[in-house]
């Protein structure tokens, strides 16, 4: 009983012994994704069964042996036959398959490379809001900080005799809201990191440490979305559907069969006996396309290929408004944090600090105090906010345009 006492504790050691503490910053965030997301991992084995199909893809069938023997009952005569026969498309079917497979191929490439687009977009997300929660929980902290000191400047005062115990109590519940507030923060700072570990591939005990702050407020440069990869395996899927069409009217004409064949017969030839005689054949068969002539394929690959013109149409549009919306979203979020953090927080941080004083002096009431420290943190929550959500836009601006993928390309590329 002891000994497995032992053993359980080893094996809980040596569990916690594999939890490591990962360090990044929001810029490795992208290599970070592309070496270790377990979905990412998982879909670039689409790439290599598309391989896989592409080397079936644009051969022959593969050649057929005939053999046949036939005798009478006392086997004295019979004969026996050998066929080879190899089927040969008499137009270019094979060349369009192989060619199809190679569409498919490069498909499949871009479907991994829109689900790695999509991917570090969402840990992006999720790392620009633990960024905010970040400052959040320090701006609140310094606001604790203060109610703690008023709270205990008003019980000093009330147990003086100067004011109300009610303006004491009242400091103590302000005082409370904080921390609960802090709380909550918390809370949802432990949550977005779970899901963020999730899409880095780290460990459920690993433990992450996110480095860093929410850049300026810069707009980034204009950037063109004609590479994106969802847009660009649109035009794919466009080209094999076109390549499905022709492929659909190759096959109009079923293959030709050619065959060589030998047949040895021995029969009885009275008076002269028992007599071998040997045949050397050739033949073709020739399939006529007169009842079957591939109508139903051919016009449903056409209305494919049509579909898929539409639907690349359609993305262009949907992409060039998205492009376009979340720039103007971005500009709006940049004036609004501007003009809260530079505008308006100053005045209610000169207006606090003169009720403070007047407050300390006297010359104001609690309540007056409350309500403007109120007012200054609700400010400087819209500003982390409003920057917030400046970061978001720009990151899905980043994911509208391809930009990490182009990245990628350029890199590899040199």
């Amino acid at each position: 009983m002891h000994s497995r006492f032992k053993l359980l504790f080893f094996l809980l050691g040596c569990t916690a012994s594999q939890a490591a503490t990962i360090k990044i910053t929001p810029e490795q965030i992208p290599a970070r994704v592309e070496r270790h997301h377990p979905g990412l991992a998982a879909a670039r084995w689409t790439i290599e069964e598309a391989k896989g199909r592409l080397k079936g893809a644009g051969r022959l069938q593969n050649p057929e042996l005939e053999l046949g023997f036939t005798h009478e009952r006392r086997f004295e005569e019979g004969n026996i036959n050998v066929a080879f026969s190899q089927a040969f498309p008499l137009t270019s079917r094979l060349r369009l398959e192989k060619k199809l497979g190679g569409q498919l191929v490069q498909a499949a490439e871009l479907e991994v490379a829109d689900y790695s687009r999509k991917a570090i977009a969402e840990a992006q997300t999720l790392a620009v809001q633990l960024l905010s929660l970040e400052e959040q929980r320090k701006l609140r902290q310094q606001q604790l900080e203060l109610a703690q000191t008023l709270s205990k400047f008003a019980t000093d005062r009330a147990q003086a005799g100067e004011i109300s115990p009610l303006d004491a109590a009242q400091a103590q519940v302000d005082s409370q809201r904080l921390i609960l507030e802090s709380r909550k923060v918390e809370t949802e700072r432990v949550a977005i990191t779970g899901q963020l570990k999730a899409r880095l591939g780290l460990q459920p005990d690993d433990t992450l440490q996110l480095s860093g702050a929410l850049d300026k407020l810069a707009m980034p440069a204009t950037k063109a979305w004609q590479k994106r990869p969802d847009y660009i395996l649109s035009k794919t899927h466009e080209q094999s559907a076109q390549t499905s069409v022709d492929l659909a009217k190759a096959k109009k004409w079923q293959d030709w069969k050619a065959a060589v064949a030998w047949e040895g017969e021995r029969a009885e030839d009275a008076p002269e006996g028992l007599e071998r005689t040997g045949f050397f054949g050739f033949q073709v068969s020739i399939p006529l396309p007169f009842w079957n002539k591939n109508q139903g394929e051919i016009a449903e690959t056409t209305a494919t290929a049509m579909k898929s013109m539409e639907e690349t149409r359609a993305l262009e549009f949907e992409i060039s408004h998205e492009v376009k919306s979340i720039r103007e979203e971005m500009e709006a979020y940049a004036r609004l944090a501007n003009e809260t953090r530079h505008t308006l927080l100053p005045l209610v941080v000169e207006q606090s600090n003169r009720i403070e004083k007047a407050y300390e002096s006297g010359q104001s009431d609690l309540i007056d105090l409350l309500r403007v420290r109120e007012q200054r943190l609700q400010l400087e929550v819209a500003a982390l906010e409003a920057s917030r959500d400046f970061h978001l836009a720009k990151i899905r601006y980043a994911a509208a345009t391809g930009e990490h993928v182009m990245n990628k390309r350029t890199t590899s590329s040199k």
